[in-house]
């Protein structure tokens, strides 16, 4: 892979960094319970802070993606560190999965409860976004368990064939 293409790739992924965190910091503040709130109350809502405690499992899989690239332009594709990174991209991708459904689940209770005492919100759109956010994360998490298992077969093949030779 040319180093254009791999340092493309890494600027997309800070890109996708960056905007996922300016996200976090505004919507909050646009958000409609919010309106009246100042910022320490908006900020020290519990399933806001669940929500950015959940969020260090996303970037924590973009950096380790950031870490793949650069090791795919620096040659070094068939190493243990690339497996490592794959290996580390696949469990945020589980944690991050299970997270959502924890997510999910308690906005479904707490709506439900809320919603039979005083017509609350329905919590149908967030649980719908809540599915295909998972979906997503179990579809990474598994093309990266598969990636794993292929680079650390290449990796296996490349050491018996260094130790012949």
């Amino acid at each position: 892979m040319k180093k254009s293409s791999t340092v493309f790739l890494q600027a997309v992924i800070v890109l996708i960094g960056i905007v996922a965190l300016a996200i976090m910091v505004r919507f909050p503040l646009t958000e409609g319970r919010a309106a009246n709130l100042d910022l320490f109350s908006i900020y020290a809502d519990p399933f806001l802070v669940y929500g950015y405690l959940a969020s260090i499992a996303f970037f924590v899989a973009l950096y380790q993606a950031f870490k793949l690239l650069g090791y795919i332009g620096q040659n070094k594709v068939f190493s243990l560190d690339s497996v490592k990174a794959l290996r580390n991209i696949k469990y945020c991708a589980i944690i991050l999965c299970i997270l959502i459904v924890i997510a999910a689940i308690y906005i479904r209770i707490s709506c439900c409860t809320v919603a039979e005492v005083d017509g609350g919100d329905d919590p149908a759109g967030f649980i719908a976004i809540s599915i295909v956010a998972t979906f997503i994360s179990i579809v990474i998490a598994t093309a990266a368990g598969v990636f794993e298992k292929l680079l650390q077969k290449a990796v296996d093949i490349k050491s018996e064939n260094d130790l012949t030779v």
